[in-house]
């Protein structure tokens, strides 16, 4: 039986004042989209391409259940979050992309 991994994500801007959370099967490649501005949605308006948050799932459905639940949060939360795990907001995909 095959494993899956599902994240949850947040990106933000380079001044880190627009967040998005968003959720994926393929956590390295959705983020080279979203710095490639592949979907012209609210994360390229936004510009929206810093990962400084993320989650590992197993199954899909506890990942929708999570993105709901940031989704449904406030903006001090999701602050709060990142924060708590990443408080220099650096870029976790930084070296990804060589």
């Amino acid at each position: 039986m095959k494993v899956h991994n599902y994240n949850v994500y947040i990106i933000c801007n380079k001044a880190n004042t627009v967040l998005y959370v968003g959720v994926t099967s393929d956590l390295q490649g959705r983020i080279w989209e979203h710095k490639q501005k592949v979907f012209k949605g609210f994360s390229a308006k936004y510009d929206c391409n810093k990962l400084v948050y993320f989650e590992e799932f197993q199954w899909i459905q506890d990942a929708i259940a999570r993105e709901k639940q940031l989704k449904g949060g406030s903006r001090q939360s999701k602050i709060d979050l990142i924060v708590s795990e990443n408080p220099a907001w650096n870029d976790l995909s930084s070296d990804w992309y060589d």
